[in-house]
């Protein structure tokens, strides 16, 4: 079977399936063992670690490469610890790496929250009007979609060079297999997918002077990626060839397929340091309606559309503990600022966390 067949994970008949899940956040990540049966899942969580923007010389980074480290250091924790028949990998969007013709990463991956978008946004809607733009993408105009970051790079060394674009999960997982690809899920994310088609806008690309030949195929969650390739396998102690398969690679899409609906509709909030409000729907909603409102589609898990809003979530939060860290204050850990909340005056203070400011 070649990469991007469907396929699952190899076991004994009758025997279930333990799996490897690599979830990646903005402040943290996880690598959980799933042992799945029919009717049974039990989750375990053996390796957690920090992740976090590095600022360099004005710019913000991801040290991807330390999440390759810890990625490995959790799957080598689950091949040990008992049987591993596949791996999974998902993480926020939008954000990618850039790799030259020999497969090598072309410097640091920005951080979407990198001030370099600044004002692009604006650049593109001259070329390509809002209207226009929503009826192709269907996504929400956030400042720092892949779009606007690819335009911001343009004339860059980087981006001259590349001949693949990768984004967070299918670079982690080229790094396991050797294989290239993009998992529709966040793909959609980028603002260079057309939601109705499925497929990449390569006019699009083209009218806004990315180029468009480094987006790489698509393929769909439950796809096998391929096979953890020999020196990845001799490195993590791994008994038997072991696939990695796409997941709905932008965590938000894996919340969603995980949401234990008990009907057809339903809504969700999936929180974490944006939170997403919204439903899942069988096709985008593109009205004029739906763009002014700023609502969003992305892919789903099964060619769904998770028809949603972004508003901030707890990374107001997070940097709260962060600063308040840095610098030395007492009582700052989490567990001892929910419990002062939850004695604290509800709604003394009211702040607009999505305010710009």
């Amino acid at each position: 079977m070649s990469p991007g067949t469907p396929a699952t994970p190899v076991a004994a008949p009758g025997a279930p399936l333990r799996v490897a899940a690599v979830d990646l956040g903005a402040t943290s990540g996880r690598v959980m063992a799933a042992t799945v049966a029919p009717g049974h899942l039990a989750l375990t969580e053996v390796h957690r670690f920090a992740n976090g923007a590095v600022p360099v010389r004005g710019s913000l980074y991801w040290d991807v490469v330390g999440l390759h480290r810890e990625v490995l250091a959790g799957l080598r924790a689950v091949a040990r610890s008992g049987p591993l028949h596949g791996i999974g990998i998902d993480s926020w969007a939008v954000d990618y790496g850039l790799l030259d013709r020999d497969g090598a990463l072309l410097g640091n991956v920005h951080s979407h929250r990198d001030r370099r978008t600044d004002g692009v946004a604006a650049e593109v809607l001259r070329t390509v009007p809002a209207e226009e733009l929503y009826a192709v993408t269907g996504l929400q105009q956030l400042p720092f979609n892949t779009i606007y970051q690819l335009v911001a790079a343009r004339g860059t060394a980087a981006l001259e060079s590349a001949e693949t674009l990768l984004l967070l999960p299918d670079l982690l997982a080229y790094w396991l297999t050797g294989e290239v690809g993009a998992e529709r899920t966040n793909a959609s994310t980028t603002q260079l997918y057309d939601v109705s088609a499925r497929e990449w806008s390569t006019d699009l690309a083209r009218r806004v002077g990315v180029p468009w030949a480094i987006l790489p195929p698509l393929r769909d969650a439950g796809d096998r990626i391929g096979w953890v390739s020999p020196d990845v396998a001799a490195g993590l102690d791994l008994a038997q060839d072991v696939p990695v398969i796409a997941v709905g690679s932008h965590d938000t899409a894996s919340a969603v397929v995980g949401v234990p609906a008990g009907e057809e509709e339903f809504g969700y909030i999936s929180s974490g340091t944006w939170s997403l409000v919204g439903l899942e729907l069988e096709k985008p909603v593109l009205s004029e309606a739906a763009r002014v409102a700023d609502f969003t589609n992305e892919g789903g898990v099964d060619g769904t559309v998770r028809f949603l809003k972004n508003v901030m979530g707890l990374w107001v939060l997070s940097e709260c503990v962060r600063s308040w860290t840095e610098q030395g204050l007492a009582g700052t850990d989490l567990p001892t600022l929910l419990a002062g909340a939850g004695e604290a005056p509800a709604l003394r203070t009211v702040v607009d966390i999505n305010d710009p400011a």
